[in-house]
């Protein structure tokens, strides 16, 4: 039985007469090719519970960071003379030890999220407010890899250029991501954040 009109060649599955479909088609339900796999998962978790949870994470590493910078550096002290415009400052600032303070933020932060989120799905902030982050296609705990991918584009930009607008972009995605709720961070891991509360 040829299955495509008459001078075309068959690569794949015949298609059966009298119905529209390909056999042996597994069932459509995600973007990712497969069946749903939010239905033996808990709920997707609320966004509010989500943005405390990184409130909670951030400052966990903020706060520490902050403290050493302000004790070991003068990054935050500049005389400016008359006629020296705010680029100066900023390149004064982002250069020297400024630079290797932003390098270590950076190294801090993937670290963290990473690590923990390879270990368990949780990072503190997570496990205080009753969250997992699980693969999207099976609820298994993220592997290094897609742990490693969805820290670097939630820390990276932010870290890197735009603190505030990238946090806006990401929330933004993650509150007109359907029916997921996925974040720009989430899709690159191919991960969802789920609720673990009883």
């Amino acid at each position: 039985m040829d299955c495509r009109p008459r001078g075309w060649r068959c690569l794949g599955p015949e298609i059966p007469k009298g119905r529209g479909e390909l056999r042996d088609q597994p069932p459509r339900g995600n973007q990712y090719g497969g069946p749903d796999p939010l239905s033996g998962m808990p709920p997707l978790a609320d966004f509010g519970r989500r943005l405390l949870a990184r409130i909670i994470d951030a400052l966990l590493i903020a706060i520490p960071l902050g403290l050493l910078e302000w004790a070991t550096s003068d990054r935050w002290v500049y005389e400016t003379r008359s006629g020296e415009d705010t680029s100066d400052v900023i390149s004064r600032a982002y250069s020297g030890s400024g630079l290797a303070w932003n390098l270590i933020g950076i190294v801090a932060y993937l670290a963290y999220d990473t690590i923990m989120l390879k270990r368990d799905g949780r990072t503190v902030g997570k496990k205080l407010l009753n969250l997992r982050v699980a693969m999207l296609n099976d609820g298994s705990v993220p592997t290094t890899s897609a742990a490693l991918a969805r820290t670097a584009v939630l820390w990276l930009p932010a870290l890197l250029c735009c603190p505030c607008l990238w946090q806006i972009v990401l929330i933004i995605t993650i509150l007109t991501d359907k029916p997921y709720k996925q974040g720009l961070h989430d899709k690159a891991g191919k991960t969802v954040v789920v609720s673990t509360a009883p």
